[in-house]
C-alpha cells in the first residue's frame, strides 16, 4: 500500500524545517560531527529531552547556506513522495534569540523554494515561553514578508509555560496584516490549552490530539470546522500517547474533526508523510478512501485555500 500512498497527491500543514535535517545533512554542514553522535542525539525520553535536541539541531544552522542546504534536502524528500503543497515552519524565534540577522536566513530558504517543483509557503514560529514581546517581534518579521510566501505566525516551544492567551494581540496583529494563526496546543498540555487558542484566535490547532478528552470541545471542533495538525509519529516519540493503537485520531475523525497528516519534525521523530499514512491504515484502521479524505485536508486547510480566504 506503500506505493498508493506515494502516489497520492498531498500536503503537508505541519513540518518544521529545523526538525527535518537528517543526519547525513547535519554532517555535510558539520564535518567532524558523526552520524552516531547524531543518533544518539535524535532518541528521547520526553518532551524535554525533544527540546533539547531541537535546540542542539538549531544551533548547527547558522549561516544563510546552512538554511538553504536544509531547505534544498527537505524539499527533494517532499518531491520523491508526491507531497504537492507544504506549508513549512520555520523557528524565527529561535534565530531571533541566537542573535542571528533572519532576513538573509529567509532569503535563502525561500530561493531554495523557488526551484521545487512543490508549492511552498512559510509559517513564522515563536517561543512562547519567552513571552508576548518576543512573539511580537517574530510577528513582524511575517507581516514583513507576507508579499514573499509568509502566510501564517504560530508559537510553539513548552506548551505549559506559555498559555495563549498571553498572544491574542499578536494573533490580532497578524490576522489584521492579512496573515493567519495557528497554535502548537492539545500536545503536552489537556482541552483546556486547545480552548486557550481558540479564545486567543487559533484557526488551526497543531496536534490537538487530548482534545479527545472534551466530547464539548470534539462537537465545538466539528461545528466550526477547525482542523487539527495530526503528527502520529512525534506523539508516539514523545510519549504522549502509550501506542499508536491507542492515538485518538480515529476517535476525532469519526466524530467529525477536519484532521490533516503530517510529519512535524520528520528526521528527528525517524518518519516521513507517506509512512504517516501508511501508520494510519495499519494502526488506527482508516481506509483508502478515508485517508483519500485526510490528504484532501491537507490541500483545503491550507493557509492558501479558499477555506480562510475570508478569514
Amino acid at each position: 500500500m506503500g506505493g498508493f500512498y506515494r502516489l497520492l497527491d498531498k500536503a503537508e500543514l505541519h513540518l518544521h524545517l529545523e526538525g527535518s535535517l537528517e543526519p547525513e545533512t547535519l554532517c555535510e554542514l558539520v564535518p567532524d560531527l558523526r552520524p552516531e553522535e547524531v543518533a544518539g542525539r535524535y532518541c528521547y525520553a520526553d518532551f524535554d529531552g525533544f527540546i533539547a535536541a531541537f535546540k542542539w539541531v538549531t544551533a548547527v544552522l547558522r549561516t544563510p547556506e546552512a538554511y538553504a542546504v536544509a531547505m534544498k534536502h527537505l524539499l527533494a524528500r517532499l518531491e520523491a513522495e508526491n507531497v504537492r503543497y507544504a506549508e513549512v515552519t520555520l523557528s524565527a524565534g529561535v534565530a531571533l534569540v541566537r542573535g542571528l540577522d533572519f532576513g538573509p536566513l529567509f532569503e535563502a530558504v525561500a530561493g531554495a523554494a523557488a526551484q521545487s517543483r512543490v508549492e511552498v509557503r512559510f509559517i513564522l514560529d515563536a517561543i512562547r515561553q519567552l513571552g508576548a514581546d518576543h512573539a511580537r517581534q517574530v510577528a513582524r518579521l511575517a507581516v514583513e514578508r507576507a508579499a514573499e510566501g509568509v502566510v501564517a505566525f504560530g508559537i510553539g516551544g513548552i506548551e505549559a509555560l506559555g498559555p495563549a492567551e498571553w498572544f491574542a494581540g499578536v494573533f490580532g496583529f497578524v490576522k489584521d496584516h492579512g496573515l493567519h494563526v495557528t497554535v502548537h496546543a492539545g500536545e503536552t498540555v489537556g482541552p483546556e490549552s486547545v480552548w486557550s487558542a481558540l479564545r486567543a484566535g487559533a484557526e488551526r490547532i497543531g496536534h490537538g490530539l487530548r482534545a479527545a478528552e472534551d466530547p464539548a470541545l470534539v462537537a465545538y471542533l466539528a461545528e466550526h470546522d477547525i482542523p487539527l495538525e495530526i503528527c502520529l509519529s512525534s506523539n508516539l516519540a514523545l510519549k504522549l500517547v502509550p501506542s499508536l493503537k491507542a492515538h485518538p485520531a480515529r476517535q476525532l475523525f469519526e466524530a467529525g474533526v477536519p484532521l490533516t497528516l503530517n510529519t512535524d519534525d520528520p528526521a528527528m521523530f525517524h518518519t516521513t508523510l507517506v509512512r504517516e499514512y501508511e501508520l494510519a491504515e495499519r494502526e488506527l484502521g482508516f481506509s483508502p478512501e478515508e485517508l483519500r479524505r485526510v490528504a484532501a485536508n491537507g490541500f483545503r486547510y491550507s493557509f492558501r485555500s479558499p477555506r480562510f480566504a475570508a478569514a
